[in-house]
């Protein structure tokens, strides 16, 4: 009876979620029912899973509209039906045409029209009928035999029909009161019973039977514990584990010396493998890899499948599982409730690349990006809302963020009954999902036609996208593949091509093990000299690499996970540094906790240590235990899921006899992992590409600083990028003809930043200078101006920049020399740009004041930071001699120094008050920290970028000194003499 239900993946339409449209068949006795979503199939397979626990057939379909018209509702006989329907949905959606007014001849789907549509219907379609329109069927006694009942679910009541219809403002983006009828389902659209519907069609019984005997026709079998990946990578099972043996091998002769440890992990990881039937899978990732070195491109494997020795042979990671002690078990095994993915990290700008080579080569319709469900958070669904209701937007910007407002007074009672609507609402809608976006990085590559599984949609990307998230692409059996980018090799791939390109020397950056051994490397370590590397660079992890005095490759990788805001919040980061350095301080809070966690000192510090503690100590199912580890990773829908190995762990731990508060201990460590955890492998990846960064810092610091500030990525700013090449010895210098080109450059110890920083400036203008310049030197500034056609704004932005500091003029020369030859060009009806060669004009002008702040003024303003800190530029100069390098000489002491402001992180205390820590620049150039307690923080309140006179106890801390600030004020800079 119920062929046209809508969720609330009818977006920004329907009102209703998947588990409640079942639990209300459920309550009404409905045995059949059928999800048929506007245009979009994203709750399939969840309605589907509903039904099948509550003893529902599930029918799936599609309704087609091309806005608000309703042209058919598609129902699929059976899963061939289903991928019919999915092929037409994707091939309009994709090539960006409305849908016809009438449904091709499907070979195993029904086509229902509306009533109103009844002319459009073939002999083999169906007419479908709604209660409004029964009244009308007298009419037609020649259509009884091709009518069904179509009575759609929209919503429940009154208050899903008031949802509805803000929904649909909120979509055509206009005031409630503007939505016309057309626009909006019927207020009718409700979840009628079968009774009703059978008392409604009493005088019809063959309609009845039409509807039941189309319900009855619709199968949609589905194998959800089915691998739904490309199964094959070459022509059988038996030459796909032979091709990955083979490949093993001879990367375990690369990787290691003869070790018959390592033969026998790699024997049974193979089984493992392929048992699962995962060879495919493997193989897969490795033809990725490959293509990407073909092109030169570099690669980090990072994530849980760093676990596996056979990733690590065959090149898709480069951590070694040995050395770690990983487990493959966290990788793939038949107890895991998920399939396991490889994260592939590739650099920003090859990403693409490798995009579409997965798709040229395996298939367009067997790949596709991963779906995200962008949803209404609470303050964007109030924000929506108050829109829609009219309200004027400073009312509505202090409603969603009172701190930040000048309108304290508004609130949601003062907004009478406006803003009750508001919350009430909001508060419905929050969760609901708003539009499909793209998965940072997930791709799928199935072993069928996309279409039996999804619609493809298209995106800016220009790559399709399915119509499912990662949740679902897990739960219907598909293990994606994560090809994601990030700036870091970006930084390492062009510091190596520098390195190439200016010294003629090959490095092989993947020489991994020889970095861990690297006495200089060690050194760098210990000195916390990592600005710039790779995830060990920000203050924070400079702070606990200092404390840790980390010097090797094994307590890098505890650090990149200690320091995640689970671990650092609950206090297991201090209690790590302690234990560090005095490992026979403490006592283990059980026998059981030290057998298990002795190489993290009795505390948590990976998903595989919970794992561990969850299956040993409380002794969960490693299914369980791989459940909670997807709980605390934030990759769980299930709540209830959660909350059952919450009480069978609690459970398990009092008919094991530990003592209550043992038990809450460990569960508090638990739980402070939730939606922060690493798993080893993942911190060890990590720990890799910071070792190349390191690695690259450390004998070519200016070829890397020139590549980290190219790849434009890294915690800090430009500015201080340039700094720190300063500090290795570079000479920085503002752009310039002759010597910058469009990216930042280095020759020999000089830095010449690229014209790319210079605000303003057009890219026009920037291409044809290089062009010039690639020609033959500028000479002159009339030379210039014959051979670049340029306006007077863009030249002016050239001059003050210094851009022609070569010819030895001042600037204020120059701008009247421009002013004048624009003016000229403009008398004479000429370009500025000559066809033959003409003689130099020599201006005779008057002495025009120069002051060298001009020329420091003029570089903040186009490049929008300074080539070095200002304190040369101070209003009110101030002689204190102290320095950062000084703190240890004054521990406990009240100090002042003057600091030039690198970053600050804002952080909440236990009682939710604010605080800050700061990280500065003294005038030798040196880093050092501060911290801010709430009170301070009040009453000294950071005022952005600046020199700042800095009060202050020093304190210490496991080595590492800090500033815990008294008062802090914000110092002038000399005014610009040009306009005082």
């Amino acid at each position: 009876m119920y062929l046209n239900c809508h969720t609330y993946y009818s977006l920004r339409y329907g009102t209703i979620a998947i588990p409640q449209l079942v639990e209300k068949a459920v309550s009404l006795g409905v045995k059949q029912l059928a999800i048929t979503d506007i245009n979009l199939t994203s709750g399939v397979f969840d309605f589907v899973k509903e039904c099948q626990k509550n003893d529902i057939k599930p029918i799936v379909g599609v309704e087609f509209r091309n806005d608000d018209e309703l042209l058919f509702v598609c129902l699929a006989k059976n899963h061939d039906g289903f991928a019919e329907i999915n092929r037409f949905l994707s091939k309009h959606k994709l090539q960006h045409l409305p849908f016809p007014e009438t449904a091709p001849k499907f070979r195993d789907v029904f086509t229902i029209y509306p009533f109103k549509k009844k002319h459009l219907a073939k002999p083999h379609d169906w007419i479908g009928v709604g209660i409004s329109e029964v009244n009308k069927l007298w009419q037609y006694p020649d259509k009884l035999k091709q009518i069904v009942i179509l009575q759609p679910v929209t919503f429940f009541d009154k208050v899903g029909y008031n949802t509805h219809r803000l929904l649909r403002a909120i979509d055509k983006n206009i005031l409630l009161s503007k939505l016309n009828p057309d626009s909006q389902a019927d207020i009718n659209e409700t979840f009628l019973t079968p009774d009703y519907l059978h008392t409604i069609f009493k005088d019809f019984p063959a309609i009845i039977d039409n509807t039941n005997s189309l319900l009855e026709e619709c199968n949609f079998i589905f194998n959800f514990s089915s691998n739904k990946n490309k199964l094959l990578f070459t022509n059988s099972k038996f030459d796909d584990l032979r091709l990955l043996e083979n490949l093993t091998l001879t990367g375990y002769k690369y990787r290691y010396t003869d070790n018959p440890a390592v033969l026998e992990r790699i024997s049974k990881e193979l089984i493992v493998i392929s048992q699962l039937d995962f060879s495919a899978y493997f193989l897969l990732a490795h033809d990725i890899i490959q293509f990407a070195k073909s092109k030169g491109y570099f690669h980090v494997g990072r994530g849980s499948g760093a676990n596996s020795i056979v990733a690590y042979c065959i090149g898709i990671t480069d951590v070694d599982p040995i050395e770690l002690d990983l487990y493959f078990e966290r990788f793939i095994n038949p107890h895991r409730t998920s399939p396991p993915d490889f994260d592939l990290d590739f650099s920003w700008d090859e990403r693409n690349d490798i995009i579409s080579y997965i798709f040229e080569k395996y298939g367009e319709d067997y790949v596709c990006l991963l779906a995200t469900y962008v949803t209404f958070k609470q303050r964007s669904a109030y924000r929506e809302l108050a829109k829609v209701f009219g309200l004027p937007k400073h009312e509505i910007d202090a409603l969603i963020n009172p701190e930040g407002s000048d309108y304290a007074n508004v609130t949601a009672d003062s907004l009478g009954e406006w803003g009750h609507l508001i919350i009430k609402y909001g508060n419905l809608i929050q969760d609901f999902p708003n539009y499909l976006s793209i998965h940072a990085g997930g791709i799928l590559i199935s072993d069928k036609p996309l279409y039996y599984y999804t619609g493809l949609n298209p995106v800016p990307k220009g790559f399709p996208i399915c119509e499912f998230d990662m949740y679902v692409a897990e739960e219907i059996g598909f293990a994606k593949f994560d090809i994601l980018s990030q700036r870091g090799l970006g930084h390492i791939k062009e510091c190596v091509d520098i390195v190439k390109q200016q010294r003629n020397i090959d490095i092989d950056i993947h020489a991994i093990q020889a970095f861990k051994q690297d006495e200089n490397l060690k050194q760098q370590l210990r000195n916390y000299e990592t600005m710039g590397c790779f995830y060990i660079e920000s203050p924070a992890m400079r702070q606990l690499i200092w404390k840790l005095r980390c010097d090797n490759y094994l307590t890098l990788v505890a650090a990149s996970s200690i320091i995640r805001p689970g671990v650092a919040s609950s206090g297991m980061m201090r209690a790590y540094i302690e234990r560090y350095h005095n490992p026979n301080s403490f006592d283990y809070i059980h026998p059981k906790m030290k057998e298990l966690l002795s190489e993290t000192f009795g505390i948590m510090v990976y998903q595989e240590d919970v794992i561990k503690v969850a299956h040993y100590f409380a002794g969960l199912s490693l299914a369980e235990a791989d459940i909670l580890r997807r709980g605390m990773s934030g990759k769980f829908r299930s709540k209830s899921e959660f909350l059952k190995i919450e009480n069978t762990f609690f459970t398990n731990c009092k008919n094991l006899g530990y003592d209550e508060s043992i038990t809450k201990e460990v569960w508090r460590q638990i739980e402070s992992f939730s939606g922060y955890s690493f798993s080893k492998a993942h911190s060890a990846s990590y720990a890799v590409e910071s070792y190349q960064s390191l690695y690259l810092k450390t004998y070519y610091p200016l070829e890397f600083m020139v590549a980290v500030i190219n790849n434009f990525g890294g915690f800090y700013k430009t500015e201080f990028y340039l700094h720190e090449a300063r500090r290795y010895g570079a000479h920085i210098e503002a752009p310039a003809l002759n010597y910058s080109g469009y990216m930042t450059r280095l020759e020999e110890k000089t830095i010449w930043i690229g014209w790319i920083h210079v605000k303003s400036l057009e890219k026009k203008v920037v291409d044809l200078m290089l062009a010039q310049q690639g020609i033959k030197p500028f000479q002159s500034f009339e030379d210039f101006y014959r051979r670049v056609p340029i306006s007077l704004e863009q030249i002016i932005i050239l001059i003050r920049l210094g851009a022609f500091r070569f010819l030895d003029k001042k600037k204020k020369n120059l701008l009247w020399q421009a002013h004048h030859r624009h003016t000229q060009g403009k008398k004479k009806g000429q370009s500025s740009a000559y066809l033959f060669e003409v003689k130099e004009e020599t201006l005779e002008l008057p002495h025009l004041d120069y002051h060298d702040i001009e020329d420091i003024y003029d570089t903040v303003e186009l490049l929008g930071f300074y080539l070095e800190p200002p304190f040369s530029v101070l209003r009110n100069p101030i002689e204190i001699p102290t320095r950062a390098k000084d703190f240890p000489l004054h521990l406990h002491k009240t100090i002042t120094i003057l600091g030039y402001l690198v970053n600050v992180k804002f952080t909440r205390t236990s009682t939710q008050e604010r605080m800050a820590f700061g990280y500065f620049i003294d005038e030798d150039g040196a880093y050092f920290d501060t911290v801010q307690f709430p009170k301070i923080l009040k009453q000294y309140p950071f005022q952005g970028a600046g020199i700042y006179l800095l009060k202050g106890k020093v304190t210490e801390e496991f080595g590492h000194f800090a500033l815990q600030i008294v008062s802090m004020e914000k110092q002038h800079l000399a005014f610009d003499p040009r306009y005082f």
